[in-house]
Protein backbone atom coordinates (compact mmCIF):
# COMPACT_ATOMS: atom_id res chain seq x y z
CA UNK A 1 0.00 0.00 0.00
CA UNK A 2 1.26 3.78 -0.70
CA UNK A 3 2.46 5.54 1.84
CA UNK A 4 0.12 8.85 2.11
CA UNK A 5 -0.15 8.74 5.96
CA UNK A 6 -3.85 9.13 5.91
CA UNK A 7 -3.98 8.00 9.76
CA UNK A 8 -0.66 10.19 11.20
CA UNK A 9 -1.42 10.69 15.10
CA UNK A 10 -4.29 8.36 15.43
CA UNK A 11 -4.28 5.34 17.32
CA UNK A 12 -5.83 2.15 17.21
CA UNK A 13 -6.25 -1.20 18.56
CA UNK A 14 -6.10 -4.70 17.18
CA UNK A 15 -6.96 -8.11 18.09
CA UNK A 16 -5.31 -10.95 16.55
CA UNK A 17 -3.12 -9.01 14.74
CA UNK A 18 -0.03 -10.90 14.54
CA UNK A 19 -1.09 -13.22 11.58
CA UNK A 20 -3.70 -12.99 9.03
CA UNK A 21 -6.06 -10.10 8.04
CA UNK A 22 -5.12 -8.36 11.15
CA UNK A 23 -1.19 -8.36 10.67
CA UNK A 24 -1.92 -6.78 6.97
CA UNK A 25 -4.13 -4.14 8.68
CA UNK A 26 -1.89 -3.66 11.48
CA UNK A 27 0.88 -2.96 9.02
CA UNK A 28 -1.33 -0.97 6.62
CA UNK A 29 -2.08 1.32 9.45
CA UNK A 30 1.98 1.74 10.45
CA UNK A 31 2.12 2.97 7.43
CA UNK A 32 -0.18 5.47 7.19
CA UNK A 33 0.98 7.01 10.19
CA UNK A 34 -1.28 5.41 13.05
CA UNK A 35 0.16 3.63 16.53
CA UNK A 36 -0.92 0.50 16.77
CA UNK A 37 -1.47 -1.85 19.94
CA UNK A 38 -2.04 -5.44 19.03
CA UNK A 39 -3.51 -8.08 20.64
CA UNK A 40 -2.81 -12.25 20.19
CA UNK A 41 -2.51 -15.44 22.73
CA UNK A 42 0.74 -15.49 23.30
CA UNK A 43 1.14 -18.92 21.98
CA UNK A 44 4.28 -20.93 21.71
CA UNK A 45 3.93 -21.59 17.64
CA UNK A 46 2.54 -18.01 17.41
CA UNK A 47 5.43 -15.91 18.69
CA UNK A 48 7.47 -16.21 14.92
CA UNK A 49 4.60 -14.58 14.10
CA UNK A 50 5.21 -12.25 16.33
CA UNK A 51 8.97 -11.46 16.04
CA UNK A 52 8.68 -11.36 12.19
CA UNK A 53 5.60 -8.51 12.84
CA UNK A 54 7.58 -6.43 15.34
CA UNK A 55 11.05 -6.94 13.05
CA UNK A 56 8.87 -5.28 10.07
CA UNK A 57 7.26 -2.75 12.01
CA UNK A 58 10.85 -1.52 12.99
CA UNK A 59 12.37 -1.65 9.24
CA UNK A 60 8.71 0.32 8.49
CA UNK A 61 9.45 3.08 11.19
CA UNK A 62 13.34 3.49 9.36
CA UNK A 63 12.02 4.02 5.79
CA UNK A 64 8.97 6.16 6.80
CA UNK A 65 9.55 8.57 9.45
CA UNK A 66 5.94 9.01 9.90
CA UNK A 67 5.37 6.12 10.51
CA UNK A 68 3.58 4.77 13.82
CA UNK A 69 5.14 2.84 16.46
CA UNK A 70 3.67 -0.87 17.13
CA UNK A 71 2.91 -2.17 20.91
CA UNK A 72 2.00 -5.61 21.94
CA UNK A 73 -0.46 -7.37 24.75
CA UNK A 74 -1.37 -10.77 25.20
CA UNK A 75 -4.86 -11.59 26.23
CA UNK A 76 -7.75 -14.14 25.21
CA UNK A 77 -10.52 -12.13 23.82
CA UNK A 78 -12.91 -14.45 25.42
CA UNK A 79 -12.01 -12.52 28.27
CA UNK A 80 -14.39 -9.53 29.46
CA UNK A 81 -11.98 -7.83 30.84
CA UNK A 82 -9.20 -8.61 27.40
CA UNK A 83 -10.34 -5.96 25.62
CA UNK A 84 -10.79 -3.13 28.22
CA UNK A 85 -6.72 -4.12 29.02
CA UNK A 86 -5.99 -3.77 25.92
CA UNK A 87 -7.41 -0.02 25.65
CA UNK A 88 -5.71 0.96 28.77
CA UNK A 89 -2.50 -0.34 27.94
CA UNK A 90 -2.38 1.17 24.11
CA UNK A 91 -3.34 4.98 26.19
CA UNK A 92 -0.35 4.18 28.45
CA UNK A 93 1.67 3.49 25.85
CA UNK A 94 1.35 6.19 23.69
CA UNK A 95 0.63 8.36 25.79
CA UNK A 96 -2.61 9.62 25.01
CA UNK A 97 -6.37 9.99 26.29
CA UNK A 98 -7.62 9.04 22.61
CA UNK A 99 -8.61 6.04 21.17
CA UNK A 100 -9.36 6.51 17.50
CA UNK A 101 -9.92 3.15 15.80
CA UNK A 102 -11.09 -0.15 16.70
CA UNK A 103 -10.27 -3.07 14.48
CA UNK A 104 -12.36 -6.26 15.84
CA UNK A 105 -10.44 -8.93 14.02
CA UNK A 106 -9.26 -12.10 16.11
CA UNK A 107 -11.41 -15.67 15.40
CA UNK A 108 -11.34 -19.14 15.15
CA UNK A 109 -12.53 -21.40 12.11
CA UNK A 110 -12.57 -25.07 12.52
CA UNK A 111 -14.48 -27.19 9.69
CA UNK A 112 -16.75 -30.02 11.45
CA UNK A 113 -19.49 -31.75 9.94
CA UNK A 114 -22.86 -30.55 11.96
CA UNK A 115 -24.35 -33.76 12.67
CA UNK A 116 -20.54 -34.38 14.48
CA UNK A 117 -19.95 -30.94 15.95
CA UNK A 118 -18.45 -31.25 19.47
CA UNK A 119 -20.18 -28.89 22.26
CA UNK A 120 -16.78 -27.45 22.82
CA UNK A 121 -15.84 -26.98 19.64
CA UNK A 122 -19.31 -24.60 19.49
CA UNK A 123 -18.78 -22.83 22.51
CA UNK A 124 -15.07 -21.79 21.73
CA UNK A 125 -16.35 -20.50 18.05
CA UNK A 126 -19.30 -18.38 19.64
CA UNK A 127 -17.28 -17.28 22.80
CA UNK A 128 -13.98 -16.28 20.51
CA UNK A 129 -15.66 -15.28 17.38
CA UNK A 130 -18.98 -13.34 18.64
CA UNK A 131 -18.56 -12.67 23.24
CA UNK A 132 -14.89 -11.40 22.16
CA UNK A 133 -16.19 -9.37 19.73
CA UNK A 134 -18.62 -7.65 22.03
CA UNK A 135 -16.70 -7.42 25.00
CA UNK A 136 -13.33 -5.68 22.66
CA UNK A 137 -15.85 -3.38 20.89
CA UNK A 138 -17.90 -2.29 24.03
CA UNK A 139 -14.17 -1.42 25.25
CA UNK A 140 -13.41 0.76 22.70
CA UNK A 141 -16.52 1.99 22.48
CA UNK A 142 -16.54 2.89 26.32
CA UNK A 143 -13.24 5.20 26.08
CA UNK A 144 -14.13 6.93 22.48
CA UNK A 145 -17.72 7.91 24.19
CA UNK A 146 -17.11 8.69 27.50
CA UNK A 147 -13.25 9.33 28.34
CA UNK A 148 -12.50 11.83 25.43
CA UNK A 149 -13.09 14.40 24.55
CA UNK A 150 -14.14 14.78 21.79
CA UNK A 151 -15.69 11.85 22.28
CA UNK A 152 -16.14 9.49 18.55
CA UNK A 153 -14.25 6.95 16.41
CA UNK A 154 -14.17 4.62 14.18
CA UNK A 155 -14.87 0.45 15.06
CA UNK A 156 -14.17 -2.04 12.39
CA UNK A 157 -15.88 -5.57 12.51
CA UNK A 158 -13.85 -8.23 10.65
CA UNK A 159 -17.24 -10.28 9.53
CA UNK A 160 -16.87 -12.25 6.66
CA UNK A 161 -18.66 -13.69 3.49
CA UNK A 162 -20.33 -16.42 5.65
CA UNK A 163 -22.10 -14.13 6.94
CA UNK A 164 -24.43 -13.82 3.78
CA UNK A 165 -24.40 -17.33 2.88
CA UNK A 166 -24.62 -21.30 4.13
CA UNK A 167 -21.75 -23.55 4.74
CA UNK A 168 -22.13 -27.12 5.30
CA UNK A 169 -19.08 -27.61 7.38
CA UNK A 170 -19.26 -24.35 8.85
CA UNK A 171 -22.66 -23.99 11.06
CA UNK A 172 -20.91 -23.13 13.94
CA UNK A 173 -18.72 -20.43 12.39
CA UNK A 174 -20.85 -18.62 9.99
CA UNK A 175 -23.80 -17.47 12.54
CA UNK A 176 -21.16 -15.96 14.70
CA UNK A 177 -20.13 -14.08 11.71
CA UNK A 178 -23.47 -13.07 11.13
CA UNK A 179 -23.77 -11.80 15.03
CA UNK A 180 -20.69 -9.71 13.87
CA UNK A 181 -22.28 -7.83 11.05
CA UNK A 182 -25.27 -7.39 13.32
CA UNK A 183 -22.95 -6.22 16.23
CA UNK A 184 -21.84 -3.36 13.90
CA UNK A 185 -25.25 -2.58 12.73
CA UNK A 186 -26.83 -2.59 15.93
CA UNK A 187 -23.85 -0.34 17.19
CA UNK A 188 -23.44 2.11 14.83
CA UNK A 189 -27.29 2.84 15.52
CA UNK A 190 -26.41 2.96 19.72
CA UNK A 191 -23.42 4.99 19.28
CA UNK A 192 -24.14 7.42 16.51
CA UNK A 193 -25.02 10.44 19.21
CA UNK A 194 -20.93 9.92 20.04
CA UNK A 195 -19.56 10.47 16.77
CA UNK A 196 -18.47 6.86 16.51
CA UNK A 197 -19.22 5.33 13.30
CA UNK A 198 -19.06 1.30 12.98
CA UNK A 199 -18.60 -1.02 10.36
CA UNK A 200 -18.16 -4.27 8.97
CA UNK A 201 -15.60 -5.77 6.59
CA UNK A 202 -16.58 -9.14 4.83
CA UNK A 203 -13.77 -10.94 3.65
CA UNK A 204 -14.42 -13.76 0.67
CA UNK A 205 -11.97 -16.69 0.13
CA UNK A 206 -8.77 -15.19 1.88
CA UNK A 207 -5.34 -16.78 1.64
CA UNK A 208 -4.52 -17.38 5.19
CA UNK A 209 -3.59 -19.86 7.54
CA UNK A 210 -6.76 -21.34 8.30
CA UNK A 211 -7.55 -22.07 4.68
CA UNK A 212 -4.04 -23.03 3.57
CA UNK A 213 -4.62 -26.90 3.36
CA UNK A 214 -7.92 -25.94 0.92
CA UNK A 215 -5.50 -23.60 -1.41
CA UNK A 216 -2.54 -26.59 -1.49
CA UNK A 217 -4.91 -29.15 -2.91
CA UNK A 218 -4.72 -27.53 -6.96
CA UNK A 219 -8.44 -28.96 -7.58
CA UNK A 220 -9.74 -27.38 -4.61
CA UNK A 221 -8.08 -23.79 -5.61
CA UNK A 222 -9.06 -23.97 -9.14
CA UNK A 223 -12.62 -24.61 -7.99
CA UNK A 224 -12.54 -21.62 -5.63
CA UNK A 225 -11.02 -19.20 -8.19
CA UNK A 226 -13.42 -20.66 -11.02
CA UNK A 227 -16.42 -19.11 -8.48
CA UNK A 228 -14.81 -15.54 -8.15
CA UNK A 229 -15.22 -13.00 -10.99
CA UNK A 230 -11.36 -11.70 -10.74
CA UNK A 231 -10.42 -14.88 -11.07
CA UNK A 232 -8.27 -15.07 -7.61
CA UNK A 233 -8.35 -15.79 -4.16
CA UNK A 234 -7.79 -13.06 -2.20
CA UNK A 235 -4.77 -12.04 -0.23
CA UNK A 236 -4.36 -10.50 3.38
CA UNK A 237 -3.31 -7.25 2.07
CA UNK A 238 -6.48 -6.80 0.11
CA UNK A 239 -8.28 -5.82 3.49
CA UNK A 240 -5.91 -2.95 4.36
CA UNK A 241 -6.90 -0.45 2.25
CA UNK A 242 -10.49 -1.32 2.72
CA UNK A 243 -9.89 -1.10 6.70
CA UNK A 244 -8.04 2.48 6.34
CA UNK A 245 -10.74 3.66 4.22
CA UNK A 246 -12.99 2.69 7.37
CA UNK A 247 -10.68 4.11 9.99
CA UNK A 248 -9.80 7.55 8.42
CA UNK A 249 -12.58 10.17 8.98
CA UNK A 250 -11.36 12.60 5.96
CA UNK A 251 -12.44 9.15 3.44
CA UNK A 252 -15.47 7.81 5.33
CA UNK A 253 -16.44 10.21 8.11
CA UNK A 254 -20.34 9.53 6.75
CA UNK A 255 -19.98 5.90 6.55
CA UNK A 256 -21.72 3.82 9.42
CA UNK A 257 -23.33 0.68 10.29
CA UNK A 258 -22.19 -0.73 5.97
CA UNK A 259 -20.60 -3.84 5.19
CA UNK A 260 -17.85 -3.73 2.92
CA UNK A 261 -17.73 -6.80 1.29
CA UNK A 262 -14.48 -7.81 -0.22
CA UNK A 263 -14.39 -10.99 -2.36
CA UNK A 264 -13.80 -10.43 -5.81
CA UNK A 265 -16.96 -10.69 -6.38
CA UNK A 266 -18.00 -14.13 -5.27
CA UNK A 267 -21.27 -13.41 -3.64
CA UNK A 268 -22.99 -11.63 -6.80
CA UNK A 269 -21.64 -14.68 -8.72
CA UNK A 270 -22.76 -17.42 -6.47
CA UNK A 271 -25.70 -18.77 -8.38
Amino acid sequence: MPVANLLVGKMAIITGGTTGIGRAITLAYLAQGCNVAVNHLDLDKDRPHLESLMSEASSLSQSNPQAGRLVHLPGDVRDPQTGTKLVQFALEQFKTDRLDVCVSNAGICTFAEFLDLDPDLFEKTVRTNLDGAFYVVQAAARQMARHQSPPGGSIIGISSISALVGGAGQTHYTPTKAGVLSLMQSTACALGKYGIRCNALLPGTIKTQLNEEDLADEEKKKYMEGRIPLGRTGETKDLAGPAVFLACEELSGYVTGAQLLVDGGLFVNLQ
